[in-house]
């Protein structure tokens, strides 16, 4: 039944990325494509095909992009995109030209989460089998994780509303998966253009130079390392006595760990290298509009200082529109901190599982960014499905569905009800904000990293998933243990 089913697992999964496809292009071609591309939902001020329109309309007519309130996104993807939104096709909807773009990003990172998956999953059995549990991988067999994610990926609703609503959250989440995929395969070029471009777009990503220095450097995601060294623990028995089989569950249980430096070391240069060329097209573009200085305030200055509080899927907007000026710059320092502060804590505890770190933190900048979207969402929850087998038993998975099903559902009726029906105000629109921020956000009783309690607010999310991960090694440590008791006895 196994060898019939992965006979079909190939067709059958390229059906149902065609499917997804052919959704997508049904879907943009309704009759304004269901006004997606102005739900604050969708599109935000980094994001919006229409920001990016007017910044590119300023451009044709001799004035800096950035001139106006409208855009603050990468000068780079307005010269790509920006002549795509001018270009009509007769009797075709508007913007046609970006959306395919914006399907053609959905696919690519789809098959590049695939192909992750796929690097996962090779260095899961391969660490698997050198403990002896390779009867762990009967399920993966059947179904690859990979193949789960791709597809999570693309039929997610978050994904299809991102793409057809115009929203360029795509190509960012591309940048972010081409950099996971570069390290995963120790690319060392890819893995450093991703990340630079990633940051470059929509600066969050930094971040994840950890998880990829970790990935370059130790290679994908394994059980912990100590489970490679049980062998170093068996007691001592003198060497006439011990069995060959015991002798070879030893030698195998004794891997190296070992960082290796040169593929980091490749990294660092590749980054110096594309982060050079950024620079100099940026600073080509900007030449004639302010120089390098007013690009970055216009694009990361925008991001850090929150000057537009149109409403969004977050919090932040509600919150700097009631705070006192007086206080405004030292909560733009509690909220970007608390990103930083999470970081070293969550590198050290997860650090022999790289790619997880990486969702890990990819949810909590999608959490504390500056202007969340749906899109953002969708690339941690396509992520999310590379571990679906080590995180079979986490908890509150029913009640993050609904939770997510909920808040898509009563974010539009209470936008609605607040600006157009004028019957609500801003507390309606902000209590699904707060709703979707609690899918995310659990206090703690105390910090489970050994950290002081300045990081008492996680993620729900984060929680339940590292804590079944953590789970999933000691569940490995203990079936590696009994097996070298079987072994000593």
């Amino acid at each position: 039944m196994k060898e019939s089913f992965a006979k079909n697992k190939l067709p059958w999964f390229w059906f149902w990325v065609i499917a997804s496809v052919l959704l997508r292009l049904i879907l943009i071609y309704f009759p304004k494509s269901l006004n997606l591309s102005s739900r604050p939902e969708v599109s935000t001020p980094l994001t919006s095909i229409r920001r990016l329109a007017e910044g590119y309309w300023l451009k044709q007519s001799s004035l800096s992009p950035y001139a106006g309130s409208m855009y603050h996104g990468s000068p780079l993807l307005l010269t790509i995109l920006g002549p795509l939104t001018v270009r009509r096709i007769e009797g075709q909807p508007d913007h046609l030209l970006c959306s395919l773009v914006l399907v053609i990003a959905d696919v690519v990172n789809a098959i590049l989460i695939r192909a992750t998956g796929q690097s996962l999953k090779m260095a899961s059995s391969s660490s698997l089998k050198s403990v002896g549990l390779h009867h762990l991988l009967e399920y993966s067999e059947v179904l690859p994780s990979g193949d789960i994610a791709a597809l999570v990926y693309l039929w997610n609703p978050f994904t299809i509303v991102a793409c057809v609503g115009l929203s360029t959250s795509a190509i960012e989440n591309l940048m972010v998966v081409l950099s996971l995929y570069g390290a995963c395969t120790r690319l060392s070029p890819l893995a450093a253009f991703g990340w630079v471009m990633a940051t470059h777009l929509s600066l969050y990503p930094a971040i994840l130079i950890i998880p990829v220095v970790l990935l370059l450097g130790y290679g994908p995601d394994a059980p912990p390392r100590k489970l490679f060294q049980k062998g170093k623990n068996i007691d001592n028995y003198s060497s006439s006595n011990r069995s060959f089989l015991e002798e070879e569950v030893e030698n195998k249980l004794r891997v190296p760990d070992v960082f290796s430096w040169k593929p980091v070391l490749h990294f660092s240069l590749w980054i110096l290298l594309w982060s050079s060329y950024v620079l100099v097209l940026c600073g080509v573009y900007a030449r004639q509009n302010g120089g390098l200085l007013e690009l970055f305030k216009r694009t990361y200055g925008f991001i850090l200082t929150i000057p537009d509080l149109s409403p969004n899927i977050g919090v932040l907007w509600y919150f700097f529109a009631e705070v006192f000026d007086f206080f405004r710059h030292f909560f733009l320092i509690v909220f970007h901190g608390n990103v930083l502060l999470m970081i070293l804590p969550l590198a050290l505890r997860l650090n022999h599982r790289p790619c997880f770190l990486a969702f890990v933190y990819i949810v909590i900048a999608s959490m504390l960014k500056s202007y969340p979207s749906v899109g953002d969402s969708s690339l941690y929850l396509g992520i999310l499905g590379l571990f679906a087998y080590e995180l079979s038993d986490m908890k509150f998975s029913f009640f993050l569905f609904c939770g997510y099903v909920g808040v898509s559902l009563l974010s539009p009726v209470m936008h609605n009800l607040w600006i157009w029906r004028g019957t609500g105000n801003a507390n309606f629109y902000f209590a699904t904000a707060i709703a979707y921020a609690c899918l995310q956000v659990h206090y703690l009783y105390l910090c489970i990293f050994f950290v002081s309690p300045v990081l008492l607010s996680l993620i729900i999310l984060v929680v339940e998933s590292v804590s079944a991960m953590l789970n999933h090694d000691r569940m490995l440590t203990k079936l590696s243990t009994a097996k070298l008791q079987d072994v000593k006895s």
